[in-house]
């Protein structure tokens, strides 16, 4: 009966410690960030869980999560500006504008010089009107439009303001751009690859994604791990 009540205050403290917590999650590829939310309801035996903004399934890195109480503060990072790092692919183009879907239009002749480059870039800062991509979680009557994407649809969308702070570029190869971009919520980055794509005339993809940023937490000190996915609780 000892032994037994001792583990039921181990459980109790266990179960404690995750209910009314924020962690910080570093989302590995391939994972939904629904898929992150599930195993750590799951191996944490959570009751109530979700996270501060979708992160692509291509995409890695910062992926803030709440859980009981601390669910209340959700809206505040999802209201933080993020920074991302990442590679363009130009000279092709995806229907996912990333690597979900297979390249097309691929070209092998590119005259592109630095300056281009540079002026394209600078076309992104500050304000404007982003088209969310048909590959994104948006939902039309209650369905991600991602799943309609997937069969062929495509559904009138609306633009929506967006703010670019800050937007390095630099060439890698001929074929790749590698970046690192500060952006207002709701900035999808690869509509960004797409439409710089556009604008540098020769297409363009996202190739890697990965978020460091969420207003002022970064994907740092993540000494804790459960099924792969590092993570550290917040101090708050």
């Amino acid at each position: 009966m000892i032994v037994r009540g001792f583990f039921c205050i181990m459980a109790d403290i266990e179960v404690t410690r995750y209910s009314d917590s924020i962690f910080l999650v570093d989302k590995p590829l391939d994972f939904t960030s629904a898929d992150v939310v599930r195993i750590f309801k799951k191996d944490f035996n959570i009751r109530k869980i979700g996270h501060s903004g979708t992160l692509d399934p291509k995409a890695t890195g910062l992926l803030i999560l709440c859980s009981g109480k601390k669910t209340k503060t959700i809206n505040e990072y999802i209201e933080d500006d993020k920074e991302y790092e990442g590679i363009f692919r130009i000279g092709a183009i995806t229907k996912s504008f990333d690597t979900e879907s297979a390249e097309e239009e691929v070209t092998d002749k590119m005259d592109i010089k630095d300056e281009d480059i540079e002026n394209v870039r600078k076309s992104f800062l500050g304000e404007s009107e982003q088209m969310p991509p048909m590959y994104s979680a948006v939902k039309h009557k209650g369905k991600p439009l991602y799943k309609m994407a997937r069969k062929g649809r495509e559904i009138e969308r609306s633009t929506r303001k967006i703010f670019i702070s800050d937007f390095e570029v630099r060439r890698i190869s001929e074929t790749e751009l590698s970046f690192r971009i500060s952006s207002s919520k709701g900035t999808y980055i690869r509509s960004i690859a797409n439409d710089f794509g556009q604008r540098l005339g020769t297409g363009a993809y996202l190739k890697a994604l990965r978020r460091t940023r969420i207003g002022k937490f970064l994907i740092d000190n993540f000494e804790e791990e459960t099924r792969n996915i590092k993570f550290r609780i917040l101090d708050i």
